[in-house]
């Protein structure tokens, strides 16, 4: 049976799981994990169907670092009630902090290079969240949104970000992992796919447990209210600083890989623009609020819906392409005031809706 009798609780939280199994959960995600791993990069060795690179560059790596940084906008928006504007900017941070180190160590491996564009992120997330002590809602929606054009207004008049380029772009170097390139020109679509799952997973099952833990349950608590959360012992500076610092490291990661592994060249005028941030947040949005799985499934769905739309719209219907684009943004506005009045908790909750109607269909009440 996978149902348990009301009233039926344990102690703890292991006893608790086992009253109320969790196996079909478990067996969901196993399978999950090996068509991940093992049955699509197979697919992309054999180049199945011949659009292995289509496939890869224009689907699989979108999703799996919007996912990265969807987690981490999550943290801060869902999990700790602080709004952020200023996404695209921390993703370029991240950016240009990996082209750094891979400029200046050629020899330091790519994943540690991007572990410390993280790292180097989350001290510029902890800075601009500083204000978050003094104001909220609104307001610190605007103080990082001025991050957001602070950043980038950086990136593009110190030439040092660049290296004193003539043109002002950055190219990702070749960088290889166990002797597959990851990075570069010649770097082959199942490497790269495996790289961002890799980090994907890690970032997941890293932010999972946090959130489980306390300081999720502080970040929650200040999320809540933020008065009663002070007055029960937790700490406000410490608890939004490290939000806005944990934060910031998975979108840190999410802008090196989004230069280094996805593009490979990148101005950051264009790159990391203000519509990142608003893409960010729309995937969170409907995703839903609070949920790292609701993170991923919103960033699927933000990446296969405009290639679905351009699909029909373009490919069927014949439309212009600038009139297919208009349409889009009218579709995701649509979508996101319908989600915010009809299910404010966005894909995540339906999903556990469905979960629960399916284990308790074979057994009614």
């Amino acid at each position: 049976m996978f149902y348990r009798e009301s009233g039926d609780f344990k102690t703890t939280y292991a006893k608790d799981t086992q009253t109320f199994p969790i196996k079909l959960d478990r067996m969901g995600y196993y399978t999950i994990l090996a068509i991940a791993f093992v049955v699509i990069p197979t697919m992309l060795v054999m180049n199945v169907g011949g659009g292995a690179n289509y496939w890869t560059n224009a689907i699989l790596l979108p999703f799996l670092i919007w996912a990265i940084a969807s987690i981490g906008l999550n943290i801060l928006v869902g999990y700790c009630g602080q709004l952020s504007l200023g996404s695209g900017g921390f993703m370029a941070v991240g950016a240009y902090a990996s082209y750094k180190l891979m400029t200046s160590f050629p020899d330091l491996s790519i994943f540690i290079i991007v572990l410390l564009s993280g790292a180097i992120t989350a001290g510029v997330g902890i800075l601009f969240g500083l204000p978050s002590l003094r104001i909220k809602g609104f307001y610190l929606a605007v103080a990082t949104l001025a991050a957001q054009f602070f950043l980038v207004w950086m990136f593009n008049k110190v030439q040092w970000f660049y290296n004193y380029s003539a043109s002002g772009q950055i190219s990702a170097p070749t960088r290889s992992v166990f002797g597959f390139e990851v990075t570069g020109a010649t770097a082959s679509a199942e490497a790269k796919y495996l790289f961002c799952l890799v980090l994907l997973v890690g970032v997941a099952w890293v932010a999972r447990n946090l959130t489980r833990g306390r300081i999720g349950r502080s970040w929650m608590a200040i999320r809540d209210m933020d008065i009663a959360a002070e007055i029960i012992g937790v700490a406000p500076l410490k608890t939004k600083l490290s939000a806005f610092g944990i934060s910031s490291f998975f979108i840190g990661i999410a802008g090196a890989l989004f230069f280094a592994v996805y593009l490979g060249a990148a101005e950051v005028g264009e790159a990391f623009g203000i519509q990142k941030s608003f893409l960010l947040l729309f995937m969170v949005i409907i995703g839903g609020l609070g949920s790292i799985f609701g993170s991923i499934i919103g960033a699927a769905f933000m990446v296969l819906m405009p290639v679905l739309l351009k699909n029909i719209m373009v490919g069927q219907l014949n439309w212009a392409t600038d009139i297919a684009a208009h349409f889009e943004f009218v579709f995701v506005g649509a979508l996101i005031i319908i989600f915010l009045i009809l299910e404010p908790h966005g894909l995540a909750q339906l999903w556990r809706l469905l979960k629960e109607k399916l284990r308790l269909w074979p057994f009614p009440h």
